[in-house]
């Protein structure tokens, strides 16, 4: 099957915290965007969150007051999911629902006719939305980070059963619109970004509920020291400049001695079973009742936007 010859029109499916910052993707690359959501109330959260962000990046300088207006007047909203047929390139964006996924892609291959592009914004794999799609070669995983807006990776993998040609024009779609597109070969659980997330956070709470250290400490070590050079080299990269013979020596002595659990420590989920849900209820591995927790988002979207700005050679 082939794919769309140009993209004019994004449907975005789910107008929570995905979805709303890569609606303002793509209206912010002069796309018309249809935001499809459940309920005028949300919807109107949406839009009210997109020009909130357009705001910080006009704060930021990274664009104009005319420009913000146009972003935000390409983006219209919508309760119907039939209102996605005319788009070339369709993004759901909904709550990790596997069931409900399976259900909207069903929906969607027969209201949006082909070559229209199908994509899951979330983890899950192409080849686990297509169980009630009849036109297969067009779903693809374009999997977002969070905010989607100031994160630059889109993890672009497609399933078995995906044209060639849906995986190009989905690379150059998000290439087009700012994104770093990066196209997994193979499909595996979590993708890449996620997996090598969560093995560092495996290790991370595995030393803390061991008593090796304090969260706060296991946290300084990663920011204090590899966290500052990962932005400029991966892993794959770092072992190679500090000689790959030496690392590959240290690590058959260390690995294994590593975490290997395959499920969580029992003193984060007591944590959990307690009710701890970290920053939004106060309680987690850390006291938030005594840290400025939205201090440290605000510092964190700060130096999101501050590489953003180098990105655009600002």
């Amino acid at each position: 099957m082939p794919a769309p010859r140009k993209l004019d029109t994004v449907a975005v499916v789910g107008n929570g915290i995905i979805g709303h910052g890569v609606a303002q993707v793509f209206a912010m690359a002069g796309k018309r965007v249809r935001l499809i959501g459940r309920s005028e109330a949300s919807l109107g959260h949406a839009m009210e969150r997109i020009r909130a962000s357009l705001k910080q990046f006009q704060a930021h300088g990274l664009i104009s007051e005319p420009e913000l207006e146009a972003a935000e007047g390409r983006v219209l909203t919508s309760g119907l999911l039939e209102d996605a047929a005319e788009a070339d390139l369709v993004v759901e964006a909904v709550t990790e629902d596997l069931a409900l996924k399976r259900e909207i892609f069903g929906r969607l291959d027969a209201i949006c006719p082909p070559p229209a592009v199908l994509a899951s914004s979330s983890g899950q794999p192409a080849s686990a939305l297509v169980r009630e799609v009849k036109h297969r070669k067009r779903v693809i995983a374009a999997h977002f980070w969070y905010p989607p807006q100031l994160i630059p990776l889109v993890e672009v993998c497609g399933g078995p059963e995906t044209g060639q040609d849906v995986v190009r024009f989905t690379v150059e779609a998000l290439r087009a619109a700012g994104k770093q597109p990066v196209v997994i070969d193979k499909e595996v659980p979590g993708f890449i970004g996620n997996r090598l997330q969560f093995a560092m956070l495996r290790e991370a709470w595995a030393l803390w509920a061991s008593g090796a250290a304090s969260a706060e400490a296991i946290d300084q070590v990663v920011k204090a020291s590899f966290g500052r050079r990962l932005a400029i080299t991966g892993p794959i990269e770092s072992a190679d400049l500090g000689g790959l013979d030496t690392m590959y020596n240290f690590a058959a002595s260390l690995l294994p001695s590593l975490d290997k659990a395959d499920a969580p420590p029992d003193a984060v989920a007591e944590l959990v079973a307690e009710g701890a849900r970290g920053l939004p209820n106060g309680r987690g591995l850390y006291d938030w009742s005594k840290r400025d927790g939205e201090k440290l988002l605000q510092a964190r979207f700060d130096e999101l936007f501050r590489w953003l700005k180098a990105d655009r050679g600002g």
